[in-house]
């Protein structure tokens, strides 16, 4: 997420690290293309076009082999073994109340109601594995219920995303040690 991206940014700032550097890291280049096409991918769900949320298990993947671009040629391994383990982490979070709700993810939304993001019917048209959550819902608290207004989050994908984070801040760091 681009969030992601302008709050490592913002941290960078915050801790005194240049922000020009980035603009000559056409290693981040390819990471770049892929957030784009997922602002798209949010875009057309906003209009109820829901035609390219087919190709979002590719560009998942993408997205992360786009990361190990500035990772590897930077050689921030130790950050990135810290990011793997989030990325485990996360992931068996999401399994796991996945798990104890019939293989599907609750979803309870709130603040993409008012945005317009949120569409109850389109519930099993975007995608088979979330289902709007309920009272019945168990693992509320792992299920996704944070609601930001263009997207609806679970612990387990913070820590998904925080390797996100993660690799752009080290990389701005390593930037700057360059210059």
């Amino acid at each position: 997420m681009i969030v992601n991206m302008l709050l490592a940014m913002s941290w960078a700032k915050i801790r005194d690290y240049r922000l020009k550097p980035l603009l000559k890291a056409y290693t981040l280049y390819p990471y770049l293309c892929v957030e784009l096409f997922y602002l798209f991918l949010q875009f057309n769900i906003l209009l109820d076009n829901y035609f390219f949320v087919q190709y979002t298990p590719y560009f998942r993947n993408l997205h992360l082999y786009a990361l190990m671009i500035p990772l590897f040629y930077y050689k921030i391994y130790k950050p990135g073994i810290i990011g793997s383990g989030l990325i485990v982490l996360g992931t068996l979070s999401n399994k796991f109340v996945m798990a104890q709700n019939g293989g599907k993810m609750p979803v309870f939304a709130s603040l993409s109601k008012y945005t317009g993001y949120y569409n109850e019917s389109a519930m099993g048209v975007a995608d088979d594995i979330h289902i709007i959550g309920t009272e019945l819902t168990r693992y509320k608290y792992l299920s996704d219920f944070i609601d930001i207004g263009w997207s609806i989050l679970s612990i387990g994908d913070l820590l998904i995303h925080s390797f996100t984070f993660i690799v752009i801040y080290y990389t701005i760091k390593a930037l700057n040690k360059k210059t």
